[in-house]
């Protein structure tokens, strides 16, 4: 089965923000249309943007060493062209290797994968026991950490990565009923040992591939690892249930998506899409209800509830559903320590948080909530870092929570979300600052934060300090503009902002569209040449060179594989366009997702999710299994050089 030039239909795209403020497509149209006047742009008849309306934030400076003595900027590979074929396609001078599919043994008795069979009375593959010593199933975001300093962190490490869903066909094979969910405790617990998170100790061997190594570090986080709350909601009557009358000690983590790596070496699992997990009963309504409308909960999706009544939302026992949708802290050199769910970033459907120290040593923390017409969030501790920890206090568990307010003038404000400040009070339901984190979405609303199109990764120019945020789409937009002219945002876009004074605990920032996706073919508005088409931008992440990598998850000009590209924020054409490179194209039907490099940036990792989610691809073909399997692919230059120079 081939990819079609229309999304799929995707449940957790439809909105379920009631906010009546301006959504940032207008507000983006707007400041354009504005500035192609005072810069003496003409739009098209048709309305289209000029692609001179867009280029960097006047604040935003070349980085020191962003181009090399020739001026040849950062990326120096030949682009490939887009792919359609049942592979991983890199440029020429590289190599790519498939790793730790699913199913890979980590832990235990090492149990090899079994994929079973869909023949009746076939094979079942692996036991719930065996899944949780393997590798989960549908990678995501990653970090790699050293475990060593110098050269040798370089060939040995931690790599830990997120399982964000479970495709239950090909988990179980024999054992699923209509909509492939499972028929037994057994199969449930199978899904939920196949989510979460996965800590390996990976090397890399003298023939220059990198291998598992059985040890004591390697561990499986799953949907029933036992956890902690802390900050200001942890024992909050919201967070209480029959289980754990304390609201403090919850079970597990489930669609873990994006991820942060912290300056103490510790990793941020995000919680997603958590809403479709559970069944909701009758019989409630009030609070209980408003949450569950708000955060989209319901809908069983993959048959947990049946055999796991913690998947259950019932009148007078309602609250398992706010236990997740957290920023999940794990310390992947202790594993015997638990995991830790930070309320102080809020609850939200987490793409991702991405970590940056700012001035005085204050650690802030952006993110995205992942559905359309949803908000991006930044978090900034109290204090110094160091001197929190110093004190025994985490500096995720104090500080102030703020969402972002586009205006027309390319201005922006941080909006904080505190108890008793901008409505956040009694009467308008938010009794205290639990109240606000636990519904932080009602609190983004009452605000009047700004509706984005399906708010993705984040990331920060180590130089330039400068703030990206992917827009995947949003194909429910009614509103043509001149920046996306398109009334149904089908490709994406990708935004950016420089904080006021290059602080980025300010609480005002300058904003600007870095580009628009899409054929680049001048018909819809894209910003990009035609030889760099792509769509539905989702993973990012920024180099310690500046360069942009831009993952794609969703449709594709031409009904292309998905894929990743190279930008250079800082070598643009006339019209300040970032050169663009397509780096890599990924097996059919995938998602490319997840990104991590060695400190000397010679190894490159990245997810490949859910091959052949319609049945068409048997990447990677490991072993002679045919089965699709998510997995890691590590990309080296046959030079041994930097990647992406």
């Amino acid at each position: 089965m081939s990819l079609t030039l229309e999304p799929a239909a995707d449940p957790d795209d439809d909105a379920s923000n009631p906010s009546t403020a301006r959504p940032f497509s207008e507000i983006a149209g707007a400041r354009l249309s504005r500035r192609s006047v005072l810069a003496g742009g003409v739009l098209a008849a048709a309305g289209f943007l000029t692609t001179s309306l867009v280029g960097p934030p006047a604040a935003v400076a070349a980085p020191p060493g962003g181009q090399d003595r020739g001026g040849r900027g950062l990326l120096g590979f030949e682009p490939v062209p887009p792919g359609t074929a049942d592979e991983v396609i890199v440029p020429r001078g590289y190599t790519a290797r498939p790793f730790i599919p699913w199913g890979t043994p980590i832990l235990g008795s090492f149990p090899a994968f079994a994929p079973g069979t869909a023949e009746e009375g076939g094979p079942a593959g692996n036991t719930a026991a065996e899944q949780a010593e393997q590798i989960g199933m549908h990678h995501d975001g990653m970090t790699y950490f050293p475990l060593h300093s110098g050269r040798r962190g370089n060939e040995h490490g931690l790599l830990v990565l997120n399982h964000e869903y479970t495709d239950e066909y090909y988990l179980h094979r024999a054992q699923f009923v209509d909509g492939y969910k499972p028929t037994s405790a057994e199969g449930v617990r199978k899904s939920q040992n196949a989510h979460g998170v996965s800590v390996v100790e990976i090397e890399r061997a003298r023939s220059g591939e990198w291998q598992v190594k059985r040890s004591p570090r390697n561990r499986r986080i799953t949907a029933t690892t036992p956890m902690s709350f802390s900050g200001p909601a942890a024992g909050h009557r919201l967070l209480r249930t029959a289980a754990d009358p304390a609201g403090s000690t919850p079970l597990g983590t489930i669609n873990n998506c994006g991820n942060g790596e912290t300056p103490w070496g510790t990793y941020l699992t995000c919680e997603e899409n958590f809403n479709g997990y559970f069944r909701v009963d009758p019989g409630h309504g009030g609070e209980d209800a408003a949450l569950q409308t708000r955060y989209g909960v319901g809908g069983d999706r993959n048959g947990w509830a049946a055999h796991d009544p913690r998947f259950v939302v019932r009148a007078g026992d309602a609250n398992e559903p706010n236990r997740f949708g957290w920023v999940v802290e794990i310390d992947p050199l202790n594993p015997r320590s638990a995991p830790v769910k930070r309320t102080a970033l809020g609850r939200l459907k987490h793409e991702d948080a991405t970590v940056h120290v700012s001035r005085g040593g204050r650690v802030v923390v952006y993110m995205g909530d992942d559905q359309v017409n949803e908000y991006v969030y930044k978090f900034v501790s109290a204090a110094n870092w160091r001197s929190m920890r110093a004190r025994g206090t985490s500096p995720l568990d104090e500080g102030t929570l703020y969402v972002a307010r586009f205006t027309d003038d390319g201005r922006g404000e941080w909006v904080p979300l505190v108890h008793g400040q901008h409505g956040l009070t009694p009467e308008n339901g938010f009794a205290d600052q639990g109240d606000v984190l636990v519904k932080t979405r009602q609190a983004a609303d009452r605000v009047g934060a700004t509706p984005m199109d399906r708010p993705e990764w984040t990331a920060v120019d180590p130089r330039s300090g400068t703030v990206y945020v992917t827009l995947t789409n949003n194909t429910g937009r009614t509103i043509a503009n001149a920046a996306n002219p398109r009334t149904r945002n089908q490709w994406g876009h990708i935004v950016r902002w420089d904080e006021d004074h290059g602080d980025h605990t300010a609480t005002g920032f300058s904003w600007d569209v870095f580009l628009l996706a899409g054929p680049g073919d001048g018909a819809d508005g894209s910003t990009i040449a035609a030889e760099d088409a792509f769509g539905s931008p989702d993973g990012l992440w920024l180099d310690p060179d500046s360069r942009a990598w831009i993952q794609t998850d969703g449709t594709q000009p031409g009904g292309a594989n998905n894929q990743m590209l190279a930008a250079d924020p800082y070598r643009t054409d006339r019209n300040g366009v970032p050169e663009v490179r397509r780096f890599l194209t990924g097996a059919r039907q995938c998602e490319v997702t997840g990104i991590a490099m060695t400190p000397d940036q010679r190894t490159l990792f990245v997810n490949l999710q859910h091959p052949g989610e319609d049945g068409d691809s048997s990447w990677p073909g490991l072993d002679g299994v045919t089965t699709p399997r998510s997995a890691t692919v590590v990309v080296a230059r046959d030079d041994g050089g930097v990647i992406g120079s």
